[in-house]
This record gives structure tokens, C-alpha cells and sequence, in this order.
């Protein structure tokens, strides 16, 4: 039977291969507020920037650093041994299928999105494109290993998103979703994320409590990352979408907790739409506050956490 993505993840770990470094979490200047938020029966977690740690502070689709991002597509070419059936050309490996790459991510962002305004990509529908292309010249997949075509496309994603970026948990971040857990609230995700997140999610909090169980935690329905929804932060769409499952649960706006760290694209939407609000600003790369935001009544936080552990005081 093929793997799932979990047990790929888990498959790889055991190789020992060499991932890039997490990136090192920098205390910004601030100073915690917090405060009992007594109709809050939900919360809603964001994911990077607030409970993972990511160089950049959110998930790279091209990498800043043109060094990096060729190592990457190289891993990935390797692993999945695909050079063999891509056209040979005086390029080396790396940049014909940065070319191709790069083609196939600019569709995504081209397509026709309807009435959402901010777009979101589908790393694994990507993938899928460009290892159907392979497929025209007698690429294989191993399926009894890596699944159907679909499956396969999100463990090449996973694999090269990991070579791009290696995300960490904050601390005490297994604490804290086991505290909201222990409540009694419903607790999910509302996060720009990708097909591969909830398996990065498991793996880092796993790394910081072996017990710590996503599928446990995190209500499975009530996870609602922007890859699926194809609308990402601050997408006011998103939010409504969520807000509309919540309701489904017998939750109204201002019982759900939203926690994020920016004030544009999480909280500020939030707001808009009768949610109570927590700012995590524990870490400089991911933090995304002005003071001026933060006296705005449109965009300023019930509650702003330095601590992932200090939602203890906000939900009791």
C-alpha cells in the first residue's frame, strides 16, 4: 500500500537528509496585553508565523535567493529521478526545470480567479503539471510507493517545499494547542497553507512533544488552509468561509478566537467580520505590526500574546 503523505514525511526523517537550517526566532520589542475573552468558544489558529517558525516568515514559492532555489529544484530532480525523461538541452538539470517551473507557477497566478482577489497557488496541482509533461516521455511512477498521480504530486511538493524552507515551532506551541484543546473549544486552522502543511505542522510539534496529535488537536473540518479554498489571506471570501462552517457549528463571529501575526492580512479581516482577535508577536521575521496599525481601531488586537502560552489567560 502507498504511503500516505504523513508516513512519506516520516520516511524521510529517517534518512537523515540534509534539510536547511530552521530559522533562529527573534524577540521583537513588545510587550504582552492580555485579557479574559469570556464568550470565546473557538479558536482558529494561523500557521506560519504563529505556531511554525519559517525563513521569511511565510511559505516561498521562489526563493529570494537564486542559489538556494536551484539547490532545491536540483534535490528534487534527484529524488524523483526525473532527468532522465526531461529534454535534453544544453542547461544544466536545475535550470531547465527552473524554466519550466517558473512557467507553470506563472499559469497558476494568471488564471482566472473569478470574483476572489487575492489568489491562491496549488503547490501540488504544480507539481502534478509538470510531472505530467515527464509523463509524455515514459516517466514512471512507483504507486504501489508514492500513490496515484495526485498523491505523488503532493510528496514532490512537500520534498522540494522542505528544501526551500524548513519551519520550526515556536515554543511552546504543542503546550498551547493542548491547553485550548483541554477546554473543551473547537480548535482549528484559518492559514494560507499548502496540501503538505498539516504534515509539516505534525512533524514540528511532534519534534517539540513526541505525544502531540494534529488530528487530535485540530478538528479535521475545521481546518481551512487557502490551497483548497484557492483565496488566500486577507481574502475577505476566506474568512467567510470559515465563518460559515462555524456557524454550522453553532458559533457565532464574536465566539471565535482568530490568532495571527499580521495585522493586515489576519487580523484586520477578522475584525471586519465580528471576530475577536489575538496578534502573536513573537518573532521579528513574521511579525507584521506598525504602531500606527496598532492604535487603528480597525486593525488594533483584543489580546496580543509574546508567548504562545499566555492563550491560557485569554481563554481561561
Amino acid at each position: 500500500m502507498a504511503l500516505t503523505l504523513e508516513q512519506y514525511v516520516t520516511w524521510l526523517d529517517s534518512r537523515d537528509l540534509p534539510w536547511p537550517a530552521p530559522p533562529p526566532i527573534e524577540r521583537p520589542k513588545a510587550r504582552s496585553c492580555l485579557a479574559h475573552l469570556p464568550d470565546v468558544r473557538a479558536v482558529l489558529w494561523n500557521v506560519y508565523g504563529t505556531l511554525l517558525a519559517i525563513p521569511g516568515g511565510e511559505i516561498y514559492f521562489e526563493h529570494p535567493n537564486k542559489f538556494v532555489m536551484d539547490v532545491a529544484l536540483d534535490k528534487t530532480i534527484q529524488e524523483f529521478k526525473m532527468w532522465g525523461s526531461m529534454a535534453r538541452t544544453p542547461e544544466k538539470p536545475a535550470e531547465y526545470l527552473a524554466r519550466s517551473y517558473a512557467s507553470l507557477l506563472s499559469d497558476q497566478r494568471m488564471a482566472p480567479s473569478g470574483t476572489e482577489k487575492f489568489p491562491e497557488v496549488s503547490a501540488d496541482r504544480l507539481w502534478e503539471g509538470f510531472v505530467k509533461k515527464l509523463m509524455q516521455k515514459e516517466y514512471r511512477i512507483d504507486a504501489g510507493f508514492y500513490g496515484a498521480l495526485n498523491e505523488f504530486s503532493r510528496k514532490v511538493a512537500y520534498f522540494f517545499h522542505a528544501s526551500l524552507q524548513t519551519p520550526i515551532a515556536y515554543p511552546e506551541a504543542a503546550q498551547a494547542l493542548q491547553h485550548v484543546r483541554d477546554t473543551g473549544f473547537l480548535q482549528g486552522l484559518l492559514a494560507d497553507g499548502q496540501c503538505f502543511t498539516p504534515a509539516q505542522l505534525q512533524r514540528c510539534l511532534a519534534k517539540q512533544n513526541p505525544e502531540a496529535n494534529v488530528d487530535t488537536l485540530l478538528d479535521p473540518d475545521l481546518r481551512f488552509l487557502s490551497y483548497e479554498f484557492r483565496g488566500k489571506k486577507p481574502s475577505e471570501r476566506f474568512f467567510k468561509f470559515a465563518l460559515d462552517k462555524m456557524a454550522q457549528r453553532g458559533m457565532e463571529p464574536e465566539q471565535v478566537l482568530h490568532v495571527g501575526s499580521r495585522l493586515d492580512r489576519d487580523i484586520a479581516p477578522a475584525k471586519r467580520l465580528g471576530m475577536r482577535t489575538a496578534l502573536f508577536a513573537g518573532d521579528k521575521t513574521s511579525l507584521g505590526a506598525t504602531p500606527e496599525q496598532l492604535k487603528d481601531p480597525a486593525s488594533r488586537p483584543d489580546v496580543l500574546l509574546t508567548e504562545l502560552s499566555q492563550i491560557v489567560a485569554v481563554v481561561g
